[in-house]
């Protein structure tokens, strides 16, 4: 009885509903969901060692023993696809992690104390916001040095004002809203008022941009791979492979193709699932 009542709970969830209705974020999911297996799966599925040179099988095509051919120094190509997404997956949320957390917090305490504070945060943030994000992120990591720890600083970077300006926006809305209010009149300190009260309230936007920004994020770390900015070679890195593998197109075409293919493939299932969430948790995209 237990198991059919949660069951039809379930069925009458709005959010399930809007998730269920929504096949492209279920496309997304699936898409997503194996490339993670594959990934965690990588020891098992390939025997292969990602970064193992066998110069006597460089540039070996798709074959039954090497799935998606050999490199220019006989490293199997599927296996280094496989290890890549563990690295680009995982940098990307890590990444986005980092930059909401920072942001939502800067953010509320913006939007909620005002005055000078508030003046000098959004001043900064406009300041960063007046760059293309390539451009900063560049910039930055050729200012850092050119590898994947100092990449992943010079995108959150860029990223964190974004997620500064939509915690403010819902701050400033909230600060006037009866429940802040009360709190204050109970002479709450303004730290306690921001953690319990602002920051639960305001997060709900900052996940839907999070989400929509994890595929933008990988591409962002394969571009600057792909410039020679991030993860350096031997790292099996989808856009430094792209780097070295897009020089060998006209005559081994599959060494840039499948690593651009699976890097399109992720970004677009996460795209998709952003999407998805975003339908379900802002009531202003319904359709």
């Amino acid at each position: 009885m237990q198991i059919n009542l949660h069951s039809k709970s379930l069925k009458n969830n709005p959010i399930w509903y809007k998730l269920k209705q929504n096949k492209m974020t279920w496309v997304g999911l699936v898409i997503l969901g194996l490339i993670v297996l594959l990934s965690l799966a990588a020891p098992l599925i390939s025997p292969f060692d990602p970064n193992k040179i066998d110069l006597v099988n460089k540039f070996q095509p798709p074959s039954s023993e090497h799935w998606f051919g050999t490199d220019e120094v006989g490293r199997d190509i599927f296996t280094r696809i496989l290890f890549g997404a563990r690295l680009s997956l995982g940098v990307g949320i890590l990444i986005i992690l980092i930059a909401a957390v920072i942001g939502i917090v800067i953010g509320t305490i913006s939007g909620y104390i005002g005055g000078i504070v508030d003046t000098v945060i959004m001043r900064f943030v406009d300041m960063i916001l007046a760059f293309p994000n390539l451009i900063l992120a560049m910039a930055l990591a050729a200012v850092l040095g050119p590898n994947l720890q100092n990449a992943m600083i010079a995108i959150a970077i860029v990223k964190i004002p974004v997620y500064i300006r939509l915690a403010r926006g819902e701050a400033m809305v909230l600060k006037e809203k009866l429940f802040v209010k009360s709190a204050e009149s109970f002479g709450l300190n303004k730290a306690v008022i921001i953690v319990k009260h602002i920051i639960p309230n305001a997060i709900s936007p900052v996940i839907i941009q999070a989400t929509l920004d994890v595929g933008d994020t990988i591409l962002l770390i394969a571009t600057l791979g792909f410039l020679g900015l991030g993860a350096q070679p031997p790292t099996p890195e989808w856009g430094a492979m792209i780097s070295v593998g897009w020089t060998y197109l006209l005559t081994y075409w599959w060494y840039p193709v499948f690593p651009g293919l699976f890097l399109f493939l992720a970004s677009g299932a996460l795209n998709l699932i952003g999407d998805g969430i975003r339908d379900v948790l802002d009531p202003k995209s319904a359709r």
